[in-house]
């Protein structure tokens, strides 16, 4: 009696199916964890822990390891040694490199924008500057800063310069990523931020000059990045700059 011999070559070849698979899930991942780093959901040191990121998503471990590799590999994500795998601390210098970069650049598309800002426009800075009021008996950063960027966007939006107002999106998509809002560390800046955006907008109603606008928002910025760095002396813990 003779029997056919059989081969064992292994496990099958992956198709190009479940290539693509796999890929979409790592993609998936890797979106779903970038997203939370940007909006604080993930602040800095936020352990990724592996299975409940998965679960979430319904996926393996697999394209989670991936997508936390692909995120270390950004700066994003950072791999600690008896740790694991952690949203990357915030690089101080970095904040300050932004912020200062972003008083140019958004104090220029606010001057450039202020022809173009309509009573409409300013009923709805006043509405969302309210609120920023109403957030300060009970103080929530994280909710203070994003009607922060609301309130700025209705008066730099109208910035005819596409090129200025790229750059000033992609600077407080930066802030964003590198820490989540310094009015927590800095609450007293938050009232005094309130009152500023006030003076603001009354001197773009008045048709000031467009170097003052600027200026004024240019200071009104770099005006928290003082109180940070005020903070920060205080704390003995001021980044080289």
């Amino acid at each position: 009696m003779t029997t056919s011999a059989t081969r064992d070559d292994g496990p099958p070849a992956r198709t190009a199916s479940s290539t693509e698979t796999a890929s979409s899930k790592s993609e998936q991942a890797y979106a779903f964890i970038k997203e939370r780093i940007r909006n604080g959901s993930y602040t800095p040191g936020f352990r990724l822990v592996l299975g409940p990121i998965a679960k979430q998503l319904g996926v393996s471990v697999v394209p989670v390891r991936e997508a936390i590799r692909r995120l270390e590999a950004e700066g994003a994500v950072t791999f600690e040694r008896n740790v694991g795998a952690q949203v990357a601390m915030v690089d101080e210098r970095e904040y300050f490199y932004t912020m200062e970069t972003l008083s140019l650049v958004e104090g220029a598309a606010t001057a450039l924008s202020a022809p173009f800002v309509t009573a409409g426009d300013f009923a709805e800075a006043r509405a969302v500057n309210a609120q920023m009021a109403d957030c300060l008996d009970h103080f929530d950063p994280h909710r203070f800063t994003e009607l922060n960027r609301a309130f700025h966007a209705v008066i730099f939006e109208h910035c005819p310069n596409p090129h200025v107002l790229d750059l000033v999106h992609r600077g407080w998509d930066r802030l964003a990523v590198l820490r989540d809002s310094t009015f927590s560390f800095v609450p007293g800046r938050a009232r005094e931020s309130v009152a500023e955006h006030e003076s603001l907008l009354r001197l773009i109603e008045s048709g000031a000059p467009a170097l003052e606008i600027e200026l004024a928002a240019r200071a009104h910025r770099t005006g928290t990045l003082d109180a940070l760095l005020s903070y920060q002396a205080d704390h003995h813990a001021a980044p080289r700059r």
